[in-house]
Parts: C-alpha cells; sequence; structure tokens
C-alpha cells in the first residue's frame, strides 16, 4: 500500500484542505493518506479551536486514514524544529511520498532554493545575523538576508509562510536522508493569514476561526467554506463544552503564572532570552486580557507568533533543561485515529515502521511523551464543569479513534 504524508493542524478542517488532500493523493497516486497533526497547542502559539481528539475525528471523516499527533516539543516551535519533527514521523510510518501546500506551486523551485543556500550557506548566515542585530525578528531577518543574496529572485520567495514551511519540509527531507519524495499542490484561493472569505467556497481558516469567534449577532456562516463532518463536529463540540478554546480563556492561568514568579525562575523557561522576563512580568501586571498583554510586550524584534509560542511555554512550564538536548527526531508514533483502510495499513506495514505506535500513553514510558500530557491537562482547564475531567483524563484513557 502507497502513502502520502501530509502535516497538519486542521484548525478546523475546511474546503482548501479537502482539496489539497484530494489533490496530494492523486499527485501521489497513493492508496493511504497519513497525517500528522499538531497537537492541542499549535504552531503559531495557540490553543486549537477544539481538541486534538475532534480534529482527528475530522480528519478522519474528511478522507484521512491515520492520524499521528505531533509532539508538543515539535509543534509549539519555529519552522525548522517543527518540520524536523513531522517529517520524522512520515518517515518512520513508510510514507513514500510528503505532499504540501504552497504559495509558489513548483516543485522544482524548492529544490533549487535549497541547493541555492547551500552554496551560500556561510554568506546567508552572515545576512540573518546582520539584519539580526538591526532589531527586525528572525523570520523578518531570513527574508531580508535571502532578497540580498545575487540571484535571489530566480528562487523562492521565502517571505511566504507556506513557502517558508514547504522549503523547511525539503530541508529535513535532506537532513535526515529520508526517501520521502516531496510534492507540492498550489494553495487555492484564500492566503495563510486572510481575514476575509476570499471566496465563494474556500477561505482560510484565520478568516474561519474570526467569524466563529465574532461577537456580531449576524455571524458570518461558514457552511460554505467547511465541509459537513466539519460543520457537525463543530456544533457537537460547543453543545457538549459550551466554549470554543482562544487565547482569552487561559489569560487568568498564563497572568497567575507570571505574576508569582520570579525574574530569575522565568529565566529558565524555554525561548525566554535577553531580558524579556523583567517585560513579561510587569506587563501581566498591567494587563486585563491576554490581547492587551500581548500588545504591551510586542516589540519588532519580536514576532506575534513567537511570543505566544513562549506564553505557550510558560502556561505549560516548559524549561530550556526540558526542550534543550532532546532528539531533532520523534522518538515515537502516537496514534490519535484511523479508519478501516488506515488498519489494514498499519497490520500490514507496523513491523517495518523505524518507531513503536503507541496506542494507548498508560502502557507507554517516554520522558518525551510527558510535555504532550501536560499540554493536554493543561488545555482541559478551561472546559466547564463536569466535562473537565472527561477531557482530562481522555489523554491517559481513550484509545484511537476507528473509523469504520
Amino acid at each position: 500500500m502507497k502513502a502520502v504524508g501530509l502535516i497538519v493542524e486542521y484548525n478546523p478542517f475546511h474546503n482548501g484542505h479537502a482539496f489539497h488532500l484530494q489533490a496530494a493523493k492523486e499527485a501521489a497516486e497513493a492508496d493511504v493518506v497519513i497525517a500528522v497533526m499538531s497537537g492541542d497547542f499549535l504552531q503559531r502559539g495557540e490553543p486549537a479551536l477544539i481538541s486534538k481528539w475532534h480534529r482527528a475525528r475530522m480528519a478522519l471523516l474528511n478522507g484521512v486514514d491515520l492520524v499521528f499527533e505531533l509532539p508538543y516539543r515539535f509543534a509549539v516551535q519555529k519552522a525548522e524544529t517543527f518540520a524536523n519533527g513531522a517529517v520524522s514521523i512520515l518517515d518512520a510510518a513508510g510514507c513514500e511520498s510528503l505532499c504540501f501546500g504552497s504559495e509558489s506551486g513548483d516543485i522544482s523551485l524548492f529544490h533549487q532554493t535549497v541547493d541555492f543556500l547551500e552554496e551560500n550557506q556561510k554568506i546567508f548566515d552572515e545576512n540573518i545575523k546582520r539584519f539580526i542585530n538591526t532589531g527586525v525578528s528572525y523570520p523578518k531577518a531570513i527574508a531580508m538576508a535571502f532578497g540580498h543574496l545575487s540571484d535571489s529572485g530566480r528562487y523562492l520567495d521565502l517571505a511566504k509562510p507556506n513557502n517558508i514551511l514547504g522549503f523547511q519540509y525539503i530541508k529535513a527531507i535532506h537532513k535526515q536522508k529520508s526517501s520521502i519524495k516531496p510534492l507540492t499542490v498550489a494553495r487555492k484561493n484564500a492566503d495563510y493569514h486572510d481575514e476575509h472569505f476570499a471566496s465563494e467556497t474556500i477561505a482560510s481558516a484565520t478568516s474561519i476561526r474570526k467569524a466563529i469567534f465574532s461577537e456580531d449577532d449576524h455571524k458570518a456562516d461558514i457552511s460554505q467554506y467547511v465541509p459537513l463532518p466539519t460543520k457537525q463536529l463543530l456544533i457537537d463540540y460547543f453543545q457538549k463544552y459550551h466554549m470554543f478554546h482562544q487565547w482569552e480563556n487561559y489569560w487568568s492561568y498564563l497572568q497567575f503564572q507570571l505574576i508569582q514568579v520570579t525574574p530569575e525562575q522565568l529565566k529558565e523557561i524555554y525561548e525566554i532570552e535577553e531580558g524579556l522576563e523583567n517585560r513579561l512580568i510587569s506587563a501581566a501586571i498591567e494587563s486585563n486580557s491576554f490581547h492587551e498583554f500581548m500588545q504591551k510586550i510586542k516589540t519588532k524584534r519580536y514576532t506575534w507568533t513567537r511570543l505566544q509560542r513562549l506564553c505557550v511555554h510558560i502556561l505549560t512550564n516548559s524549561k530550556k533543561t526540558d526542550i534543550a538536548g532532546l532528539s531533532e527526531k520523534a522518538q515515537y508514533l502516537r496514534l490519535l485515529g484511523m479508519t478501516e483502510k488506515g488498519k489494514e495499513y498499519l497490520n500490514r506495514m507496523k513491523k517495518q515502521f523505524s518507531l513503536p505506535v503507541v496506542s494507548k500513553l498508560s502502557s507507554h514510558k517516554d520522558k518525551n511523551i510527558i510535555h504532550d500530557i501536560k499540554a493536554a491537562r493543561i488545555y482541559s482547564m478551561v472546559i466547564p464543569n463536569s466535562s473537565k475531567s472527561e477531557l482530562f483524563h481522555e489523554e491517559f484513557k481513550k484509545p484511537p479513534i476507528y473509523i469504520k
């Protein structure tokens, strides 16, 4: 059975994802679609709209055959680390190809850009340091450093978010000496960060979430932008838990962490550097909401995304000593769900996997998995009443979802 891999968040799964999934399957001539999906906290440093279990079910009902979780230590990270972890999982699970969406849509441009940067690595690194010293953010410094290389206009636009991720996926494949074949399809209509509905059927996840959280009495109807299983699961989740997750739900927990900690203790948290600890504590005392807090700590040097990731690490008390030194590759395959076809693939291929498959946390001991457990528990803390306990214990007791 031939498997194509996707690296996803599905926050939530929408029509653009459905297009990408079908295009990936056709381009790879695959029998099975395997998704590596971020857990409850995402790459941009945000809590997922609904839990990873519900998003896994959403993926399976919309055409994915196997869903593995991207561990916390890779999911809430910069693009390079995110890509290394995700590619290592797809490689271990026997994927012959990886298909990603991009603004470019031309896989040859990705290969050419990777080769071009390998040839110009020294001057590229020097340019990055030079631009960072001017006070710009790391992603901005990368885009500027690349733009200052001669002939860079012939290659990828590394200012585009999906191009950046695709570039890192191919770098990870090279670095890990993986036999995975990278493929790309052009994104349709909506840009990654679009906050408005750009067409009649395709919208970004950002614009869909904005509509869901709108305080307007006449909220935009998202029905035409998401498949029916997505719409139904969103309805079911809200009826059961009476909420969708966003940063404001976690503000009181983050504020508590910050106002009771010393600057010295805060410096131990992963990604906190250069005196940020004092700025964070001061802003936490003065702020009445997460958005207000973010406005106070935002600088030209630190992107909103970088600061949100840092806030997640504070929330989960993830220290530099916990994250630094861990392997750049995943150490296990955490199975969240499968279809009948996915189960057949597992039965045929499992013995050839290079990593153990974890179906139940209670039967697996690994220091890396502690971060996933902690993140899932903290994610469930904002659920009201007795439902909190159910989601809290789900992490240990819930078997993988099986869709016949």
